[in-house]
Formats: structure tokens, C-alpha cells, sequence
């Protein structure tokens, strides 16, 4: 089956396991013979597998702080609490304590992107009930919003490290716009080109680190080529971070990685490349190639889409930089995707 631009299921699964390098162990290896009739089905089962494998080894537990009514004191007495308590002829005691719990954030994750994937039309029914089944050992759990989310302070330990690939997945999910219906029912949009585009990002960014460690893959934070006035802040200026960098010889070669409805854009009748996307890119080289050595170059990769025109152009400056526009077809088969990534290394002027 296909998704939007008629790139396959099995090459959106293909491209996970570069993103989430696990996907390539243990029993989702399972995952390629099968066939998938939607994106999110294809997360289902992802979910399935990880989430068994998870509590084969136990559910993460840790402490968690709570507060109680209770007959007799236990932790740390809030008096100012009991005390309204008192005022209303109420002798319970209000504590706080630790208990030792799974109901922490790390499954509350995997419940509640679980959750959503139960209400999700498009999850076949033979999941979803293989995801109840999973769901009776999360009794104890509560579902949170994602709003509530706070992934950059998650951390994980050798306890719980086996969450962070769901984690990512779970990300990846619960970052879709939810919307709610008149009946007070949740549902997602479709699988938006904002996700697939972060999604192709990290899938070139991760083929070169595991298939050419040699060229130091990277994603670099680039300093602005310019003398500032002592009344101008720096931190005001935009921050220009690339998708992927490599080095590769003595050149270093910026990858800005785009996946959209449409790779080129319509003014006055004229397709031409979108502006900002070039505008940003020489950016990156202009400023990277501080000392206008020629030696930094760019490239701007699109995921090829449905249109009859498909850029395919490079040229260069004065300093020799060098610029190109490519485009990847995701929806040929997975070989051929790894072997165009596998050339664009070897790019020279004029070939």
C-alpha cells in the first residue's frame, strides 16, 4: 500500500529503521514481510511489538510524589490543607508521600499515543485489538495530553533506555494536530508533509552516519559572517542550523533536505525553485565558506513528488562554491534510493 505521493508503506518502514536504529533488531525484523494498509497501521504494529517486549522485562517504576486523605500519617503532613480539613469537621489527614509507581511519564507516553491509535480509523481492526490486549497492563496508568509532554526533559538510564526508540515514535504521533469533533471524539489529521518532511530529514541525516561514518555527518549550528555593531544583539539574528553537513575530502557539503506538496514554485506563469529554499541555503555556504576558500557547497533535496517538472540543476559563484538541486524518488525501490543517496557524495561540476 502507499501513503501520500505514492511512496510505499514498506520504504516509510525502511526509512524508520535508519531513524530508529532498533528497528532493525529483535522482533521488528518481523515487520518487513508484512503488509500495511496505512501509515498508522504501520505504527501500530511498531507499538505492538515494542510495548510486549517492554513488559517481558517489567514496566518502568519510579517514584512519584502524590497526595492523599488518610486516618493516619504517612509522609509529610500538609497542615495548611489539614487544617481546612479541620475547620470543616474533617479528621483525615492530607500527605504527601512517594510510592514506587509505574504510572510516570514514560508510560503514560505509550498509553496515550496507544490511545489515540485506538481511536484512529485508519488502525485495522486486527490491531487494535491486539493493542487492548496490551492496554489491561496499563490499568494503573493515566493518558495525558501531549500538550502536557515535556520531551526534552526526558532522560533514560539502562532502566529506561528500551523506551526511548517508542518514545521517538510516540513523538512522531503525538506531534500530528489533534482535532476534536462535535461529540467530544479525538481524531488525527492525516499523515502531514510536516512529518514526513522531519522524517526524510533524519533518514539522510542517519543513512550517511551508519552508511559513511568517514564523512562525519552531522548537523552544524552556523555562525553569522559578519561584524556586529555593539548595539546589535546577535542572539536577535535567526539561528542558521543545517539538516546534514558532511566533509567529504577537503570539501564540506551542506544538505538541506525538503519534502513538499510541490517542489517548485508558480511567479507569473514561470516554475522556478522556492525562493526561500535557495535564498537559505546559499545562506549556509556563504557564510559557512567564511573565507571564500570555494571549498563549502550546497544541496537542496527534495523528495520527488507527483509534478511533471522535477529540478535536477547545479551551478556555482565567483568563490566556486558549488549549488545543486536534486530530488530523491522515495517511491522507487528501496535499492535505488540507497544508490542515488550512495552518489551525491561523488558530485562534481559539469557531471
Amino acid at each position: 500500500m502507499i501513503i501520500d505521493k505514492g511512496i510505499p508503506i514498506k520504504n516509510v518502514y525502511y526509512m524508520l529503521t535508519y531513524a530508529f536504529k532498533e528497528l532493525k533488531h529483535n522482533n521488528y525484523e518481523n515487520i518487513m514481510g508484512e503488509e500495511f494498509e496505512d501509515i498508522y497501521d504501520l505504527f501500530a504494529e511498531i507499538l505492538y511489538l515494542g510495548i510486549t517486549c517492554l513488559l517481558k522485562q517489567g514496566l518502568h517504576r519510579q517514584y512519584i510524589t502524590q497526595e492523599d486523605e488518610l486516618h493516619t500519617l504517612r509522609g509529610k503532613l500538609s497542615i495548611q490543607r489539614t487544617l481546612k480539613k479541620r475547620m470543616s469537621r474533617d479528621t483525615h489527614l492530607v500527605c504527601e508521600f512517594d510510592t514506587f509507581s509505574e504510572n510516570n511519564v514514560f508510560n503514560q507516553i505509550l498509553k496515550s499515543c496507544v490511545c489515540l491509535l485506538l481511536r484512529h480509523s485508519d488502525v485495522s481492526a486486527v490491531r487494535k485489538t491486539k493493542l487492548r490486549k496490551l492496554m489491561i497492563y496499563f490499568e494503573a496508568v493515566d493518558e495525558i495530553p501531549s500538550s502536557s509532554i515535556r520531551w526534552n526533559m526526558l532522560r533514560y538510564d539502562r532502566n529506561s533506555r528500551t523506551y526511548q526508540m517508542l518514545h521517538s515514535i510516540c513523538y512522531f504521533l503525538l506531534q500530528s494536530r489533534l482535532l476534536t469533533t462535535d461529540d467530544g471524539n479525538v481524531k488525527m489529521e492525516r499523515f502531514s508533509d510536516e512529518h514526513m518532511n522531519l522524517l526524510f530529514q533524519r533518514f539522510v541525516m542517519e543513512f550517511y552516519k551508519r552508511k559513511h561514518p568517514e564523512y562525519n555527518p552531522r548537523a552544524k549550528q552556523i555562525k553569522w559572517d559578519m561584524s556586529m555593531d555593539e548595539n546589535v544583539s546577535v542572539a536577535m539574528l535567526p539561528i542558521m542550523q543545517t539538516d546534514i553537513t558532511l566533509t567529504v575530502g577537503q570539501r564540506t557539503l551542506i544538505i538541506d533536505a525538503k519534502y513538499y506538496g510541490r517542489t517548485v514554485q508558480e511567479n507569473m506563469g514561470k516554475l522556478t525553485i522556492h525562493s526561500s529554499n535557495l535564498y537559505q541555503i546559499h545562506a549556509y555556504v556563504t557564510n559557512e565558506d567564511r573565507y571564500h576558500t570555494g571549498l563549502v557547497d550546497g544541496l537542496l533535496l527534495y523528495a520527488r513528488t507527483s509534478s511533471d517538472i522535477q529540478p535536477d540543476m547545479h551551478f556555482s559563484n565567483h568563490d566556486g562554491n558549488i549549488f545543486m538541486v536534486k530530488t530523491l524518488d522515495l517511491c522507487q525501490d528501496f535499492k535505488k534510493i540507497e544508490e542515488q543517496l550512495e552518489k551525491i557524495p561523488d558530485y562534481q561540476l559539469g557531471s
